[in-house]
């Protein structure tokens, strides 16, 4: 191989990871809106539980309501109204957590078994 092929594969090689480096950061910054945008309106999903491949329970928040929903392919259709104090609803800080922390919990529950 010339230096010629070496210069071309370290140049081809420097743009593969500068369109990695910028579509991973355009992903984050994309979910980061939409996250902003959906957490502003008085609907929220608070949890999905799957029943069959395209079926699903959810449990919806609508302003001060808590409902069951379920959703199929082409359908939703209201179960019933939840009382919030029925609900075990998640702290901030187990959804707030860093992959480190949750990683680190984990192995030592495996440790402890």
């Amino acid at each position: 191989m010339t230096a010629d092929s070496y210069i071309q594969f370290i140049s081809v090689l420097l743009i593969f990871v500068v369109i990695l480096a910028v579509t991973y950061y355009v992903t984050k910054f994309l979910a980061g809106y939409q996250k902003e945008k959906s957490n502003l309106g008085n609907i929220e999903v608070i949890e999905t539980g799957r029943l069959t491949t395209n079926k699903y329970i959810q449990i919806v928040r609508l302003g001060d309501k808590y409902m069951a929903v379920a959703v199929g392919k082409d359908e939703i259709t209201a179960l019933c109204e939840i009382d919030k104090d029925s609900l075990k609803l998640a702290d901030d800080e187990s959804q707030n957590a860093s992959f480190k922390e949750i990683f680190d919990k984990f192995k030592s529950e495996i440790k402890g078994k």
